[in-house]
């Protein structure tokens, strides 16, 4: 069956791929070979709300298909912030049945105001303990994780003869002074995951005085994810192009495996690294949208993405990690970016608590 799918530029590496001058192409389709949930009348279309980041191979949409008997239609609203944001101020009448891309620094917005109905996933038992919320209510599924790191690029580092930073101290050291490019925090879900990661570090008292000593460093702020990592940093191939002359960003920890796999010619080795004591663990949810006029349709996708079929494929379409237990990840993954050990984290309650006044700190502080 057919899939109408609204493609865009994901947020982490479709953007990459267009640096390397390559055509990729977002998901349409899908399918899986567990058992999901099956159609039970009404309409046979069911629609998929997400942020300009979704994609899946083709052929694991069409499963989903022809094993539910449902149409997929996915529409893409912009970055993480904008399609929440809108899914909110559309919740009486939504444009869809199920959301995809609220992360968890900023689930408590989706939360507090209504925006998804209760539903435990089949196969909720086979997430990983650790990325499980809300387990009262079941508002929302985890589907995916990554961290939020800095990257370096490992040839800057070699030519002048300098470590590259490991940690969150060592950005604010003088060695590392104009070298670091990072995201607006009030427009860039990687840029809120970076601040959210130095206050979880530093602590409530301590976050201010950091970014403090790391705008006296020369740290540079962009809009947002693409224009930091393929205008702004040396390491990535868009950035080579355009001469860029910042060989620290703040990016993702699977975005040296994306170097690999995007390359071409392909390396054989990543060229850029990631420090793996400035990581933030970022997780996605997918949920029922409340007032979902096909809510039985909701649910079979619901299940479905928590398929083995659905959790093998992310990885190279979104560069994500899964959340199953079991679920495969591409030796590129495991070589060149593995998730961090120890990456900082935060409870959704306290992002929720401090969120709002934290970005409007860190502007007047960083921007003014």
């Amino acid at each position: 069956m057919s899939t109408t799918s609204t493609t865009g530029t994901t947020r982490k590496y479709l953007a990459l791929a267009v640096g390397l001058g390559l055509v990729t192409l977002s998901a349409c389709g899908s399918s899986s070979d567990d058992e999901g949930s099956g159609g039970s009348g009404g309409s046979k279309t069911v629609t998929l709300v997400s942020h300009n980041s979704f994609a899946a191979s083709k052929n694991v949409l069409a499963a989903f298909e022809k094993q539910s008997g449902y149409k997929v239609k996915v529409l893409e609203d912009g970055d993480a912030g904008q399609a929440v944001n809108k899914a909110i101020l559309t919740k009486d009448n939504p444009q869809g049945d199920v959301f995809f891309g609220v992360d968890n620094t900023l689930l408590s917005r989706a939360l507090d105001n209504g925006l998804f109905q209760s539903y435990e996933a089949k196969g909720f038992a086979e997430i990983e303990e650790q990325y499980r919320v809300d387990q009262d209510k079941h508002r929302v599924t985890p589907i995916d994780t990554g961290d939020i790191c800095v990257n370096y690029d490992k040839a800057y580092f070699s030519e002048h003869k300098l470590a590259p930073p490991t940690t969150y101290d060592d950005l604010i050291k003088p060695a590392y002074k104009n070298l670091l490019v990072t995201e607006n925090a009030s427009t860039s879900s990687p840029g809120l995951g970076f601040l959210l990661g130095t206050a979880a570090k530093y602590g409530d008292d301590g976050w201010e005085d950091y970014w403090k000593k790391l705008k006296a460093n020369g740290v540079k702020v962009v809009d947002g994810w693409e224009q930091a990592y393929n205008e702004e940093f040396s390491g990535s191939a868009g950035g080579k192009k355009a001469k860029a002359d910042r060989p620290l960003v703040v990016s993702y920890a699977s975005s040296p495996p994306a170097e690999v796999i995007y390359g071409d010619p392909k390396p054989t080795t990543a060229p850029t690294g990631v420090a793996t004591g400035t990581c933030f663990r970022q997780v996605e949810y997918a949920g029922l949208l409340s007032n979902a006029k096909n809510a039985e349709g909701g649910k079979a996708l619901v299940d479905f993405m928590l398929t083995r079929t659905f959790q093998d494929d992310m990885p190279l379409n979104m560069f994500v990690y899964p959340v199953r237990e079991g679920a495969q990840v591409p030796e590129e993954f495991t070589k060149y970016g593995p998730q961090a050990e120890n990456p900082e984290t935060m409870d959704p309650a306290k992002i929720a608590d401090n969120r709002d006044d934290w970005v409007k700190s860190w502007t007047s502080l960083v921007l003014k």
